[in-house]
C-alpha cells in the first residue's frame, strides 16, 4: 500500500499532498488546544508501534505479501487528530531513510493510510461502540471491525489512484505513463488481499489491545467513548505512565521484526522498475516501463533501501537493526519536541 515513487502523475501527486495537508493542518489545530505537549509521548509511541506492525509482512494470494497499519488503535486511543500525526510520522519515516513508499507519493501515501485511515477507523469505532461502557465488550467487536474497514477503504483509494493512471496519463499511443494497471486489475489486486489477510490481521491487532487496556489501563479508552480529547490529555501522569508500558511493548515487537520477513513477494504496486519489468516479462507481456515511472522512479535514493544497511551482511539482523533505527529516531523526536515545548511555555509564563 506504499506507492512508490513514479506509480502516479505529477499532477496526481500534488493533489493528494494537498489534501494531506489541510489533514496535517486540521489535526494539529485540534491537538494544540488540547495541549499538545502532554499527548506527544503517546503519539510518539503509536507513530512506532505503526512503524514496526507495518514491517511485518503477510503472504497474500498471488505472491504478494502486505501488512498492517495499526492505524485503528491509534484512533481509538488518541482520537483521529492524534492518529493523522502518528500514521503520518511513520509513514515519512518510512519513506526517507527505507524508501518504503516514494517521496512524490508521501502526501497519497499519507492520505489513504493515516488520513483517511484514522478517520475510517475513528468514525467506525465510535458508531459500533456509542454508549458502550469503555469495559464492554462490544467495544472490542467494534474495534475489530473498525480495523478490517479502515485499512480496505485505504487499499480501495490505492486501487483507485493506481486504476486511474493508465486512463488520465498516457502518451499518443495510448501507452501508460505511469502506473501500467486499470481499475479492472488494480481494484482486485489490492482488495483480495486486504479483504483477506492484511484485513483480519489488523482486526485481530485493534480488537487484542482495546481488550488488554481495558484490563490494563482503560483510561486511555476513554478518549474516544464520548469524552472531549482535551479530558483526555489533561492528566499527563496516566498518559506517561501508559507510554512507558507501551514503549516496553514496541520494544518487544522491535525484537521479533526478523520474522516479517519470512514471507516471501513484494507487495502488490510496490515493486521497482526492474521487479516491474520482470514481472511483464513472466506475464508475457513487453518489459519495457512506462516513461515516466522510469524517470520518477529515482527521485529519491534512500540511505538504507529495504530495511536491508548495506554494511550488515545478515538480513534479519539488518531488518531488526532498522527497525531500531526507525525506534529510536522516534524516541528522539519526542524527546525534542517535548524539551521544546516545555521551554516555550516556561517562557509563556515568564512573561
Amino acid at each position: 500500500m506504499h506507492i512508490p515513487d513514479g506509480y502516479l502523475s505529477p499532477s496526481t501527486c500534488a493533489t493528494l499532498y494537498a489534501g494531506a495537508a489541510a489533514g496535517w493542518y486540521s489535526a494539529l489545530r485540534r491537538l494544540k488546544r488540547a495541549l499538545f505537549s502532554r499527548v506527544i509521548p503517546l503519539i510518539s509511541v503509536f507513530a512506532a508501534f505503526s512503524f514496526v506492525v507495518m514491517m511485518f509482512n503477510l503472504p497474500l494470494p498471488g505472491g504478494t505479501t502486505g501488512h498492517a497499519l495499526g492505524v485503528t488503535i491509534a484512533a481509538i486511543v488518541l482520537g483521529p487528530s492524534g492518529a493523522i500525526l502518528a500514521l503520518s510520522i511513520a509513514i515519512a519515516i518510512q519513506a526517507l531513510f527505507f524508501g518504503d513508499g516514494g517521496i512524490s507519493t508521501l502526501g497519497a501515501n499519507c492520505f489513504n493510510m493515516a488520513i483517511v485511515g484514522s478517520l475510517v477507523a475513528y468514525g467506525t469505532y465510535r458508531l459500533i461502540a456509542a454508549r458502550a461502557a469503555v469495559t464492554s465488550r462490544r467495544r472490542v467487536i467494534a474495534a475489530a471491525i473498525a480495523g478490517y474497514v479502515a485499512i480496505n477503504v485505504a487499499a480501495l483509494l490505492a486501487a483507485i489512484e493506481f486504476g486511474i493512471q493508465p486512463a488520465l496519463f498516457h502518451d499518443a499511443s495510448g501507452t501508460p505513463l505511469y502506473s501500467p494497471y486499470p481499475l479492472s486489475i488494480a481494484i482486485p489486486a489490492m482488495l483480495i488481499g486486504h479483504m483477506t489477510f492484511a484485513g483480519l490481521a489488523e482486526a485481530v491487532i485493534s480488537a487484542g489491545l482495546v481488550a488488554y487496556l481495558q484490563v490494563a489501563d482503560p483510561a486511555l479508552l476513554r478518549g474516544t467513548a464520548g469524552v472531549a480529547i482535551g479530558s483526555q490529555a489533561a492528566d499527563a501522569r496516566p498518559a506517561s505512565r501508559s507510554a512507558t508500558q507501551l514503549w516496553v511493548a514496541v520494544a518487544v515487537l522491535m525484537l521479533l521484526t526478523p520474522l516479517g520477513i519470512l514471507a516471501v513477494g513484494t507487495a502488490w504496486g510496490e515493486w521497482s522498475p526492474a521487479e516491474l519489468a520482470s514481472a511483464a516479462s513472466q506475464a508475457g507481456t513487453p518489459a519495457s516501463l512506462p516513461a515516466g515511472l522510469q524517470r520518477l522512479s529515482h527521485l529519491w535514493t534512500a540511505p538504507f533501501p529495504a530495511y536491508a544497511p548495506s554494511f550488515v551482511r545478515s538480513r534479519s539482523f539488518g531488518y531488526m537493526l532498522s527497525a531500531m533505527f526507525g525506534v529510536g529516531f522516534l524516541l528522539c523526536l519526542s524527546f525534542l519536541l517535548h524539551r521544546i515545548l516545555q521551554r516555550h511555555r516556561r517562557k509563556g509564563y515568564a512573561t
